[in-house]
This record gives structure tokens, C-alpha cells and sequence, in this order.
């Protein structure tokens, strides 16, 4: 099987890009850079492509103007520190990113020939 894997560089994903790593023969990792203050994450991504010695790609979203009201995407908001299970974490909730790049994968699956995202 062929797939993309849409890793942040965060735990998560990086953590399922690992999983996948036996059961997807030829898999591509990809990222997003959608303007995020925390882009250390996709030096994670790109770094567990590099260890699993599979393709990584970056797709860059020119939407940051879009993204007002984040600590991760605005600057005027204040990254909150802590559990993500606070209340105050919800600063850090970026609308609709998933969907964003759940629309962008699957045109990577397609011109790539993969059987999954």
C-alpha cells in the first residue's frame, strides 16, 4: 500500500507516522506551514520522515489572515502554557486546520497514485 501521512510534528502524529511505518509500504509524510508560531513542530515532522526514511513534504497555506484568534497563529493572543485539557488551551485551537488539510492531502494521494491518506 501507498499513503500520505499528515504529521504536525507533534506527539500524535508523529506517533501514528511510527504505527503506519510496517503497515504502509511506500509512505510520504506531509506537513503544513498555515503561518503557526510553533514551527519547531515541522522539524519534528521532517525528522521522522528523515529517521523512517520515507519522503517528506511541506504544502505551505497562504490562510494566516484567516486564522485571527489563535495563540498559534495570531500574535496578538498569548500562547498559554499547561495541560491541554484546560480551559486555557482552547486559545491554541486553530478553526477548521484539520479540515484544511484534509483537503489538501488526498490531492497528494491522487497525483501520487496512493491508495490512502
Amino acid at each position: 500500500m501507498k499513503g500520505i501521512v499528515i504529521c504536525s510534528g507533534g506527539m500524535d502524529s508523529v506517533t501514528l507516522a511510527y504505527s503506519l511505518q510496517d503497515k504502509i509500504d511506500a509512505m510520504t509524510i506531509l506537513s503544513f506551514n498555515y503561518g503557526q508560531r510553533h514551527s519547531k513542530e515541522l522539524r519534528f515532522a521532517e525528522d521522522a520522515a528523515r529517521d523512517l526514511k520515507v519522503p517528506w513534504q511541506l504544502a505551505h497555506l497562504d490562510v494566516n489572515q484567516f486564522l485571527e484568534g489563535s495563540a498559534l497563529t495570531d500574535a496578538r493572543v498569548a500562547v498559554p502554557e499547561g495541560h491541554y485539557e484546560e480551559e486555557s488551551m482552547k486559545a491554541a485551537v486553530v478553526p477548521n486546520r484539520n479540515m484544511m488539510m484534509l483537503s489538501v492531502a488526498p490531492a497528494l494521494a491522487v497525483s501520487s497514485k496512493s491508495d490512502a491518506v
